[in-house]
């Protein structure tokens, strides 16, 4: 290796749940074939002012496993629920990315959401609907692609070539995501055992109950260069049925993920959302 060659990075550890800072008690939420890290920037910033928790999925790296072929969103939430109450939170504000949205939403059926920031989150379909078979198929489409990242040599599998093209999927601007970041998404993927239960199970997941009831104060912040899960077809239901309270904000030039490339807005929109309520009144 020359002097003037990057060297490699030591394989990063799986994290079961980050638990950090003091203050309003803050739940963070993960998205489908993702972990803990990838909220790791926004646990930092806001941590001088809440008790962030960021526990991973049964399933999924760091989380427990699970049994068996079939795991929907209310199984998730139930594990997450035990977590809740093992900590002594009855309550406490949710942040959820994606698939962390919709078991966000589920804790809010429950009672258990403050608030709710809801960041491009899944779920916005009904079942059945093509809208439904169009996402299982994107994500059936990347099986391949993880099955042959788990046989690579670690070298070729965190090479500047996988980071850019997984960088790419889940951010607009990928210079923005720290290697850190990138190297975890890569791990989270090739460490997900509930991909293909998820895939095969999420054809029986029931969809969402209607929004309009809702009774959480919710922030819907859409991505607006989302490759995964797009605007204009898979935020359409929130946009219709959130009650005319909840916030309903664009956020430009990030990518699905966009804990990864702008940490300093995201961590900044669930502040705001977390003091709106409070202070009882409608941040915007």
């Amino acid at each position: 290796m020359t002097s003037g060659s990057p060297k490699p990075t030591a394989p990063l550890a799986p994290i079961g749940a980050l638990h950090t800072g003091s203050g309003e008690p803050l739940l963070l939420l993960h998205g489908f074939m993702m972990s803990p890290h990838c909220w790791e920037q926004v646990a930092q910033r806001m941590s001088g002012h809440c008790e962030v928790f960021a526990p991973a999925f049964a399933g999924h790296w760091g989380g427990p496993d699970f049994d068996g072929w079939y795991i929907d969103i209310s199984a998730l939430a139930d594990r997450i629920e035990d977590q809740l109450d093992e900590m002594g939170w009855r309550t406490c504000h949710i942040a959820g990315n994606s698939l962390g949205g919709w078991v966000g939403f589920e804790l809010a059926r429950r009672g258990r959401a403050r608030t709710l920031t809801a960041i491009a989150p899944a779920g916005g379909w009904q079942t059945p609907s093509a809208l439904q078979l169009r996402v299982g198929l994107k994500f059936a489409s990347l099986i391949p692609f993880v099955e042959i990242g788990k046989r690579l040599p670690h070298a070729v599998a965190y090479s500047a070539l996988v980071r850019q093209a997984v960088g790419m999927v889940l951010s607009k601007n990928v210079s923005a995501v720290p290697r850190r970041g990138l190297e975890a998404a890569i791990s989270s993927a090739t460490h997900c055992s509930a991909m293909l239960p998820m895939l095969v199970s999420g054809l029986r997941f029931p969809a969402l109950e209607d929004l309009s009831t809702l009774k959480t104060p919710v922030r819907l912040l859409m991505c607006e260069n989302d490759r995964v899960i797009p605007n204009r077809a898979y935020a359409r239901r929130f946009l219709e049925e959130l009650p005319e309270s909840a916030d309903r904000i664009l956020v430009h030039d990030v990518g699905h993920v966009p804990m990864l490339e702008a940490p300093d807005r995201i961590a900044t929109l669930i502040a705001e959302h977390v003091y709106a309520s409070r202070t009882r009144l409608r941040a915007v």
